[in-house]
Parts: C-alpha cells; sequence; structure tokens
C-alpha cells in the first residue's frame, strides 16, 4: 500500500482544533498500519502561527517547500476572513494537483476563494454557509450535513466535524477495522454519516418564548411515537391549531411537521445506533407506524435505509 503524504496548511488565527483534530486522526492509522501515512503541517515561509485561542504551532516546513501531497488539508479559522494573497494563490496553483482536496471548517472559504469549489457541492460551519454562499456564488453551499463529498474535493463544517471526515478518509483508505480503531483510541463514535445534520432537532430549532410552546416542544422530543400531530400539539398548548402553527413556527423558525420529523428521525437512528431492536419496533416506537414509512424518511434525510443505516454506522460493541 502506497504512504499518503497528508499536508495540512497552517496560518495565523487558525482554528487549533481543525488542525489537532484530523492530525490525530491519520496519526492514530498510521500506528496502527505503519507506512501508511505521512503527515506535514507547512505556513507560508515555514514560521510558526499563533492559533485563534492563543497557541503556538511551529509547522515542518514551508508552503514553497512542502512534498506533493496526495490529501491536501486546509483547516478554518479566524485567519481565513483576511487570508494572505499568497496563501490564496498558492491554494490556486497547488490545489489542482492533489489527489484529495479537504477543507475543515471555514477553510472551504481558502478554496472557495482560489476557485477550487467552482461548480462542486460544498459546506463549512453553519454560521458562514450564507456568506459562504454570497460571497462565491459558483459554489453550491449545503448548510446542512456535517461533510460533504464532491469527486476528490470534500468539505466539513464545524471543528469537531473534521475528525468524522477524516475517520470516513481513512476507512476509505484503510478498511473499517482501522477507522473503528482510532475512533476507539480517540473515544468518538465511528457513526456519524456526512449527511447527518450539523444540529439536532433541538439545537437547529430555536426555544419558544412561551412557556406553553416550550412544553409542547419537550413533550415531541419525549413522546416521538405519540399522536404529534398538529391538532394534538395545539390541545396541548391549549391554542386552537391555526394559531398554534403560526406560534410554532415564528417562535422556533420551523414548522411543527418539520420539528417533529428531525425528531424522530433522531430518536430512530439512536436505536439503531445503540439497541438491538428490530426494524419494525423502532419504526412504531419512534413514530413512524410502519418499517416502509420509516425507510422512506430515512432514505429521503440520510440517503440509506434503516438496515444500511445500522450496518454502516451501529459501534461494532452493540451488535
Amino acid at each position: 500500500m502506497p504512504q499518503r503524504t497528508v499536508l495540512v496548511v497552517l496560518f495565523d488565527d487558525v482554528q487549533s482544533l481543525d488542525v489537532t483534530g484530523p492530525v490525530e486522526v491519520f496519526a492514530g492509522a498510521e500506528k496502527h498500519t505503519p507506512g501508511t501515512y505521512r503527515i506535514a503541517t507547512a505556513s507560508l515561509d515555514g514560521a510558526p502561527v499563533r492559533t485563534s485561542s492563543g497557541l503556538t504551532v511551529v509547522p515542518d516546513l514551508a508552503l514553497t517547500g512542502a512534498p506533493a501531497p496526495h490529501t491536501l488539508l486546509v483547516p478554518g479559522g479566524q485567519g481565513t476572513r483576511n487570508a494572505d494573497p499568497r496563501l490564496v494563490g498558492w491554494l490556486r496553483e497547488h490545489g489542482p494537483r492533489a489527489p484529495r482536496l479537504v477543507s475543515v471548517c471555514t477553510g472551504a472559504a481558502l478554496l472557495a476563494a482560489a476557485g477550487l469549489l467552482d461548480g462542486r457541492r460544498a459546506t463549512t460551519h453553519w454560521a458562514y454557509c450564507d456568506r459562504l454562499a454570497r460571497d462565491h456564488p459558483a459554489v453550491e453551499v449545503d448548510p446542512d450535513p456535517i461533510y460533504v463529498r464532491d469527486g476528490h474535493v470534500a468539505t466539513s463544517a464545524g471543528v469537531t466535524s473534521g475528525i468524522d471526515l477524516a475517520l470516513a478518509l481513512v476507512e476509505e483508505d484503510l478498511g473499517r477495522d482501522a477507522a473503528l480503531t482510532v475512533a476507539r483510541h480517540l473515544v468518538v463514535f465511528l457513526r456519524r454519516p456526512g449527511n447527518q445534520a450539523q444540529f439536532s432537532a433541538q439545537l437547529a430549532a430555536q426555544t419558544a418564548r412561551r412557556e406553553p410552546l416550550r412544553e409542547v416542544q419537550q413533550w415531541i422530543t419525549e413522546h416521538p411515537g405519540a399522536d404529534l400531530s398538529v391538532e394534538s400539539l395545539a390541545a396541548r398548548a391549549a391554542l386552537s391549531p391555526r394559531h398554534f402553527a403560526r406560534a410554532f413556527q415564528a417562535e422556533t423558525g420551523t414548522t411543527p411537521g418539520r420539528y417533529v420529523d428531525r425528531v424522530r428521525l433522531e430518536h430512530a437512528r439512536r436505536l439503531l445506533e445503540d439497541s438491538g431492536d428490530g426494524v419494525e419496533e423502532i419504526s412504531r416506537i419512534s413514530g413512524y407506524g410502519t418499517p416502509e414509512a420509516m425507510r422512506r424518511a430515512f432514505v429521503r434525510a440520510l440517503g440509506a435505509s434503516p438496515a444500511e443505516y445500522r450496518r454502516r454506522f451501529r459501534p461494532a460493541t452493540a451488535r
């Protein structure tokens, strides 16, 4: 198996975890299967950089002397907002040569500035998706997934999603056993699919201001298998269905139906990951009613059937 060089680009005000998270994954994979990864860090002139949290990181070398990488990884951070034109120029010249191009968080902004995301689907931290789409209209920005693969280019959302993406790349390179070993060592789960939402339903929606609506939100979360029709939820909030639907959307930023869909999907996903319950039982207690209804919801939201999701993302220790 050929050794793959992973080159991590450094710059002032980089987000430290965007760097160290993926590096720890690839370093763990190298320990598991020696000779598979060579990791190098490089700044424009080879000088140390100061991260956004105040840490000083000493790169291995300057970008001008960096080896041709198999995987070129561009982290994010505050330093991407006013990037050095020389860095953007280097990426524009060398990025197309890399067999695999990866960004973490707002590192996508640097790839986009270099023209490397034009015509591609990409993501970044949820707080910067609108800005990325506005500044680079040639990029198809998807604000929802934790990472996106488009050909040889992979972009990930905020911070820890860089670990998820790196684990997915290790699994692609070395197989599931290697990636699972690294995940266990880092005490993270090898089970977050790329198209999993950046937010849970509770985080994605705002918390309602009025207590009756907050109580309804909590009720939905605790009783996904109950009757969660607008009429039933409105009665619980002591409002008319029409008034409830308007108030819920105004205060949470989403419709009752969409909120219920997300809660049920998350509940079913957790049961597939953590329990030995059958698909029929999970579909019932998660509120889908039938396995077919749950299958359609999973395929629509995650691109995989419940059985495939369980096969790919359930930890081996739970089997």
